[in-house]
């Protein structure tokens, strides 16, 4: 019988995170661990307890999309972590990736970088590896230097505390992009290695990865407090790069005619002086 652990392991950490009472259950007793019983859990969706706990063991049983989409409701679960439990189940089998990525990006990929001077902009892979930026990019924050993980530095670089004005939150977003990003990939061994590495060196890290939270990666503002103009209020976009293996431009750009604009042109002006003006090689 063919053994899905990734299945089982996300709805037992989301049955942690349901309170009784969020599921209109009364909490009633002492509860040895948080969260819903598995046998509230298999009540709420209508399955037997049974069924439900092989399907938490991680035994292949195909569990139909009607019964999914019933856990999910159950478990309280938004549309990307439906979406992430389907993709979960069907992976049961599937061999895992090599994990091999290409390094850098195309031709016309570095020229576009290069002509993007006014806004940081660079490319990053799934597993949030730096592959490509401009001076721009790396003068806002070092971690977005190609070659760098930037979820890495996010967690073990001090600076990148201070940087970000809400820095907690975008922990918590950065953990639940990667989960995303990923997908059924739940095998590779790219990810292994940087999720092993984070989870001995970030007991933050650990405990966030451990939620099985899932938050694609979408478009946003930040404040940020940057050690050279000051505060400076930007808004990201995420955009897919069409035929790669989940590469994402991310660009930085400031309200027109904010102060924030004006502290980003003197950013880059900064640069044109020092003759920082090419795109570095990733």
């Amino acid at each position: 019988m063919t053994s899905n652990p990734a299945f089982g392991q996300y709805l037992q950490a989301r049955r942690g995170l349901v309170r009784p009472e969020d599921a209109g259950l009364a909490n009633f007793g002492r509860r040895r661990v948080p969260g819903l019983r598995r046998e509230e859990v298999a009540g709420l969706a209508g399955i037997s307890v049974d069924y439900y706990v092989r399907l938490e063991q991680g035994k292949d049983h195909h569990p139909s999309p009607q019964i999914l989409d019933a856990l999910a409701r159950a478990l309280r679960l938004d549309p990307p972590s439906t979406l992430h439990l389907h993709r979960l189940a069907q992976g049961a089998g599937q061999p895992a990736s090599t994990g091999a990525n290409v390094a850098g990006v195309a031709v016309g990929m570095a020229y576009l970088l290069e002509t993007l001077t006014q806004v940081p902009a660079f490319v990053q892979d799934r597993y949030m590896n730096v592959l490509a930026a401009n001076p721009l990019a790396i003068a806002l924050s070092p971690r977005n230097r190609p070659g760098t993980n930037v979820l890495r530095e996010a967690f073990l670089d001090p600076a990148e505390r201070q940087l970000y004005d809400d820095w907690e939150q975008v922990m918590v977003e950065a953990t639940a992009g990667l989960r995303a990003a990923i997908g059924e990939r739940v095998n590779d061994p790219v990810l292994a290695t940087l999720v092993a590495e984070l989870s001995q060196r970030s007991a933050h890290f650990l405990q966030l990865w451990g939620r099985h939270d899932v938050r694609p990666k979408v478009a946003g503002k930040r404040l940020l407090h940057h050690p050279v103009v000051g505060d400076i209020e930007l808004f990201h976009e995420k955009l897919s790069v069409a035929g790669t293996d989940g590469h994402l431009l991310v660009i930085h750009h400031a309200e027109p005619g904010s102060s924030s604009e004006a502290a980003l042109q003197k950013l880059a002006n900064t640069l044109a002086k020092e003759g920082l003006t090419s795109t570095p090689d990733g």
